[in-house]
């Protein structure tokens, strides 16, 4: 299986999200440019990390846009029973970092993109790799911010980001959130006369879950997801210096990850409405919590209806539809662009993230055969 070898190199590239991506960039650019696809690589500030955008057929039409992240997360501390940047082929299993989240579609997408290459394809098939997914979508805005402003966009976009060859057509959104909790120091021994942060920082955490609790109680539910309502959840909190000291700055980062009927602003809005509570209630006027928001991303929520689901059943096979617990660029493309999106894609995320990842042969040849279905779809014209 050509898709096979092409993960094999790509496994080999360390692309974990701290570091740079540009080599397997490079690397998938060349086996393109040998496909004959016209390609843009939009790089980063730095020169280290680059997104790719790739068209192979007509120039004048919309296609289908394959879409894969580049980075993986860290395998520091993980206790892997092999190298986890080479791939081990072992009882039907393929190991490596990225396996499964997500450069086997990757893999396969290019095989396609090879394949496409020499064929004369009716309508377009577009490639599209991007950075930095793991820590919040980051990458993919200036690829986005190119195809916003290009005549012709998608016509459609599967997302590959590993579902075990299901098609999903939700996803939640999220906000990452940092909460900075602001008291006034002293002497510990005088703890009573200053204001310890560290505790508007609890009172804040407990207003939280409050307000999930309520969600959980009252609020709207999709039984499609896993967890079939909006969640939230507290990830950090750091503060003090000193034991004798009282802090007089806490911080906390929390999420919201919200269903598409709910909305994360309103949320938030009510959780600035506690946080001036609880700084109020201490009477003091150097007392605040603020907010900052450091990521986010819309949800997705493609009808099940849409053309572009029974379309890609038509690829796999498959006759019905999931909906995923963790978040993709999915959303980004669907609400900047307008581009029906689903994702789809081999292997399992219970997988992704751990040690010893990997992908099942037979995940990527069925991968692979909806690859080939897609091709001959697009040599057809749709």
């Amino acid at each position: 299986m050509r898709s096979i070898e092409i993960l094999d190199r790509l496994i080999a590239f360390p692309t974990v999200s701290r570091d740079p991506n540009i080599a397997l960039i490079d690397h998938a650019r060349a086996l393109l440019e040998a496909a004959g696809a016209r390609i843009t690589v939009i790089p980063d500030a730095g020169g280290g990390k680059a997104n790719l955008f790739a068209t192979i057929g007509p120039a004048d039409r919309p296609g289908v846009m394959l879409s894969g992240h580049t980075d993986v997360v860290p395998v520091d501390g993980q206790d892997w029973s092999s190298d986890p940047f080479r791939l081990v082929d072992r009882e039907g299993k393929l190991f490596g970092r990225g396996a499964a989240d997500m450069k086997g579609f990757v893999a396969s997408a290019l095989a396609a993109a090879e394949e496409a290459g020499r064929r004369r394809l009716s309508t377009p098939l577009h490639i599209a790799l991007s950075y930095d997914e793991e820590v919040g979508c980051l990458g993919v805005r200036s690829l986005i911010d190119m195809m916003e402003a290009a005549p012709i966009r998608p016509l459609f976009c599967i997302v590959g980001e590993p579902t075990a060859m299901q098609v999903a057509t939700g996803h939640k959104g999220k906000r990452g959130l940092r909460a900075i909790c602001r008291g006034r120091e002293g002497h510990s021994a005088l703890a009573p006369m200053a204001l310890n942060a560290l505790h508007l920082a609890a009172d804040f955490i407990g207003a939280i879950r409050a307000e999930q609790a309520r969600i959980e109680a009252e609020g709207l539910r999709d039984g499609d997801y896993d967890v079939p309502y909006t969640t939230l959840h507290v990830g950090k909190i750091a503060g003090g210096v000193a034991l004798n000291i009282v802090p007089n700055r806490a911080e906390i980062e929390f999420e919201i990850r919200n269903l598409a009927g709910d909305d994360a602003d309103a949320i938030l809005a009510g959780l600035a409405e506690k946080g001036d509570a609880i700084a109020a209630a201490t009477g003091d006027p150097a007392a605040s919590i603020s907010f900052t928001e450091f990521m986010g991303y819309p949800g997705l929520d493609t009808p099940p209806s849409a053309e572009i689901v029974s379309f890609v059943k038509g690829l796999t096979g498959g006759n019905s539809t999931i909906k995923v617990a963790y978040g993709t660029e999915g959303g980004l493309f669907s609400a900047r662009l307008g581009t029906p999106t689903v994702v789809c894609g081999p292997g399992s995320m219970e997988q992704g993230h751990k040690p010893d990842e990997f992908v099942s042969r037979a995940q990527m040849a069925a991968c692979d055969s909806m690859m080939a279905a897609l091709l001959g779809r697009l040599e057809a014209g749709l």
